[in-house]
């Protein structure tokens, strides 16, 4: 067992000067990094209603261009065939 003298006792301070302000810049680090992870998750879940929206968006247009490709190819096979000859290419 260690026996530590009146004296040394007296010498040694709890805490400098110094050591109270890292401590405070410490602190003040760490709530600033709280803010921004917060703010970080804010932005995210902002971001994944965006893409949510945007991926619905995307389908809607996907299908609408399917549905407009149908009707064209409906309309290009109503049109007559190219080889039916006509008067003019007799000629």
């Amino acid at each position: 067992m260690h026996v530590q003298h009146p004296v040394d006792r007296a010498n040694v301070r709890p805490y400098s000067c110094g050591m109270i302000a890292d401590f405070q810049e410490l602190s003040d680090k760490i709530d600033r990094l709280a803010e921004l992870a917060h703010a970080l998750r804010r932005e995210n879940a902002q971001l994944r209603q965006t893409n949510a929206a945007l991926a619905a968006e995307n389908n809607d247009c996907h299908r609408r261009l399917g549905e407009a490709h149908a009707r064209v190819m409906a309309l290009l096979e109503k049109i007559p065939a190219a080889d039916a000859a006509t008067p003019e290419d007799a000629q």
